[in-house]
């Protein structure tokens, strides 16, 4: 899977997906992370890819030249227009969902901002998704766009070296992922529950379900609610209080 970068600040990528599992991926040729430099494709002598706001106010805005050129050649590079994420508060959130909707794409663009935004027509002209990491405003597009990189990377096959990693992490089925221990089985007087030195698996299983509900009814009561309405639970699930 490859990944493109539309960033004022290159470095900002190559320095954060060069590291751990997303810098393996990257050297065994699972996935490719392209920082293109906006700023290579500005017209300007000075390098420049902002102004003032028609609109007034306070802040610059990037310019759609520069994006429009800088897009174009990434198209051309691959061979066809690809689908385009403009990292925005005002997106739709970032979920799990839309990571395995976008880890069946080969080519991936990102636009990051910066200033006070971007000229909408660069929106018009390339742009195909929205999507927001949350409801706050950052400096700029880079790191929400690592964050979903990392999120969608992990789901390419070979990423992960346990594909049960991806399959058994919160979200992927609707709950919060359950408690997790490891050794020492006692640390200050706090033990690993029995159940889970027992070896009997049909008990653990249904111990991580039943912690899945009981964390998930306690920190995101509505994503509880969903999944309590839209599956079936085994007979003996002993459901949160």
């Amino acid at each position: 899977m490859n990944f493109h970068v539309m960033t004022l600040f290159p470095e900002m990528i190559e320095n954060i997906v060069g590291e751990s599992i997303l810098g393996r991926a990257i050297n065994n040729g699972l996935i490719s992370v392209n920082a293109v430099n906006i700023r290579d494709y500005t017209l300007s002598k000075h390098k420049k890819v902002d102004d003032y706001c028609y609109s007034g106010g306070a802040g610059m805005l990037m310019q759609v030249e520069p994006i429009h050129r800088c897009h174009n050649a990434i198209s051309e590079k691959i061979g066809h227009k690809p689908r385009t994420i403009y990292v925005t508060p005002q997106g739709r959130t970032f979920t799990q969902k839309i990571a395995e909707e976008l880890a069946r794409e080969e080519e991936l663009v990102f636009l990051c901002g910066h200033y006070e935004g971007v000229d909408e027509r660069a929106l018009e002209l390339v742009c195909t998704d929205f999507i927001s990491i949350g409801d706050y405003v950052l400096t700029g597009g880079e790191l929400p766009a690592v964050i979903m990189i990392d999120a969608i990377s992990r789901l390419v096959p070979g990423v992960l070296n346990n594909i049960d990693s991806a399959i058994g992490e919160s979200f992927t089925d609707g709950l919060l992922e359950y408690p997790q221990y490891t050794r020492p089985e006692t640390y200050m007087d706090m033990r690993v529950p029995e159940i889970l030195l027992s070896g009997n698996q049909a008990k653990i299983e249904q111990w991580k379900l039943e912690e899945a509900l009981k964390r998930t009814k306690e920190r995101r009561p509505e994503l509880y609610e969903e999944y309590i309405r839209t599956h079936t639970l085994p007979k003996k699930t002993k459901l949160p209080e």
